[in-house]
């Protein structure tokens, strides 16, 4: 399975005054911090390399999380430093622990999904990208992804058109020649690099059918959290 890079970095403004001392990834869901539920998860779906990219209150996270061992995980951390880097930054700043090709997993997202399957469809497609996209209809937050036919036409966080109908899932696959154009060290956000692939037709798309979830918002955590309840409770009968 390909190594996972973990999005951990931001502000987490939204969640105020719960992220002013801590991490998103530290917010207690279900009895446990987040990222414990996903570091599970992600050893469940036979994740053994992750690398997590942490800015804002990270040294927590490394403190907790350590070098992965109670998972059986080989977990490594990737820095901002003083510049707060950005989603696309912090990634580009994590390449040489990453290797040629990568998922990249939101720090804030559970994803009900089967990696080894979206892992066959990014090899086969032979671009530099793929991003997992759910039909939305403005549901779950404003859709950004025009995909038809199979076909992922364009992304874009920013200019919404009418023919957009799906939104970021929140796992997608890149090739580290994705990023190899963007300059290191400065902030950038990963929805340009997913804009820009999307336009030079080397994004492709891999449907998925169960909704995801979050902890970006209040209501996110109570869903969250109403999930994983039941799902610990699925599996223990």
């Amino acid at each position: 399975m390909l190594p996972v890079a973990i999005l951990s970095g931001g502000l987490a403004t939204r969640l105020h005054p719960i992220t002013q001392t801590i991490p998103k990834a530290l917010v207690e869901v279900a009895g446990k911090p987040f990222i414990e539920h996903q570091l599970e998860y992600l050893r469940k779906q036979g994740v053994t390399s992750v690398v997590l990219c942490i800015g804002h209150l990270g040294e927590m996270i490394q403190e907790l999380v350590g070098d992965g061992a109670r998972w059986n995980i080989q977990v490594r951390y990737s820095p901002d430093g003083s510049v707060l880097l950005g989603t696309g930054g912090a990634l580009k700043q994590a390449l040489p622990m990453l290797g040629e090709q990568f998922f990249v997993l939101y720090g804030d997202s559970y994803l009900p999904i089967d990696f080894a399957e979206v892992q066959t469809a990014f090899i086969n497609s032979d671009r530099l990208g793929l991003m997992t996209v759910l039909r939305n209809q403005n549901l779950w937050d404003r859709s950004n992804v025009q995909f038809e036919d199979g076909q992922l036409i364009e992304y874009n966080k920013e200019a919404i058109t009418p023919q957009m109908h799906y939104i970021d899932y929140g796992l997608g696959v890149l090739e580290a020649n994705a990023l190899s154009s963007y300059p290191s060290g400065i902030r950038l956000d990963l929805s340009r690099v997913y804009n820009e692939l999307s336009l030079k037709k080397q994004l492709t798309g891999h449907e998925v059918l169960e909704r995801f979830y979050e902890i970006g918002s209040h209501q996110g955590i109570a869903d969250t959290q109403t999930y994983l309840l039941q799902k610990t409770k699925k599996d223990s009968l």
